[in-house]
């Protein structure tokens, strides 16, 4: 089984106001994309479904990809957004108790001001509710919300996360040593996993190099273990920088020299075993 564990859908022109993340050299992704457009895509690169992630930062969201998973069997499982900061938490919950499909939530963490904002009290409080709900937590984090997102972890150690785009380290390697510090740290951790997608985006969107993201790899592997990691395309953020299948092939190049049975988990099973797909 090949599942993408990290890419998104959205009808942008019906909700340009949703998307304040995308600033002006972002201009190449303001438009629509949704499963017909990944279609033959995934085909192509033999991935037999997806985990569509929220992008959107509001409950409507979560609505509008449960609808696109009804509709279209490739999508094996969503993580919604919800205000997890909210007094009436547990009543916005209850609302996709039958749910099927939804598999977790996602605040985008990086983009607060706080970089404590990981570990605050309202939204560890909202996190708090979602292992008894059965829900994942996906931590969208940049190198400077690891210390934060470690201690709200070490508060739940009965809640399942899953840290995306390997917390975003800068590809020029200048925040190498703190990034490389946290994120040994956090997968200490046993019920953190961690995706490999996103690092494209964050090198030389022209001129990147497969080789630049192999120490990255190696390090994410020694720390998590084949077990505990998952490819992720980011698509179609990742467009910025590659198409889908050169994305792709970043992560599955590097694992050619893993075990097959490494591999089969890297680029699939993990994936499933997570989101319990």
């Amino acid at each position: 089984m090949r599942l993408d564990a990290h890419q998104h859908y959205w009808d942008y022109a019906a909700n340009a106001q949703d998307f304040a993340w995308m600033t002006e050299d972002l201009v190449a992704i303001r438009q629509n994309f949704l499963p017909a457009d990944l279609a033959p895509l995934r085909t192509q690169a033999g991935i037999e479904g997806t985990i569509a992630v929220q992008a959107r930062e509001v409950e409507a969201e979560t609505d509008f990809l449960l609808e696109l998973a009804a509709r279209d069997s490739s999508i094996r499982g969503v993580v919604g957004w919800i205000d997890l900061c909210a007094p009436d938490i547990e009543t916005r919950l209850e609302r996709y108790a039958d749910a099927s499909a939804l598999k977790g939530y996602r605040m985008l963490i990086h983009d607060r001001a706080d970089p404590d904002f990981a570990d605050s009290a309202d939204h560890a409080r909202g996190v708090g509710c979602l292992a008894k709900h059965g829900l994942t937590y996906d931590l969208l984090l940049r190198t400077i919300h690891l210390p934060a997102a470690i201690r709200l972890v070490d508060r739940m150690a009965n809640q399942p996360f899953v840290v995306d785009h390997i917390a975003k380290p800068l590809m020029d390697g200048s925040d190498w040593d703190e990034w490389e510090k946290g994120i040994r740290a956090i997968a200490e951790r046993e019920n953190v996993l961690c995706k490999l997608s996103g690092m494209v985006t964050e090198a030389d969107w022209s001129n990147w190099q497969a080789q630049t993201f192999k120490p990255y790899l190696d390090t994410v592997l020694e720390a998590f273990g084949p077990n505990r990691l998952m490819i992720g395309s980011d698509w179609p953020v990742c467009t910025l920088a590659g198409n889908y299948g050169e994305t792709l092939a970043v992560v599955e190049d590097w694992a050619a020299a893993l075990s097959a049975d490494e591999q089969a988990a890297i680029l699939g099973l993990t994936c499933a075993r997570f989101y319990s797909v």
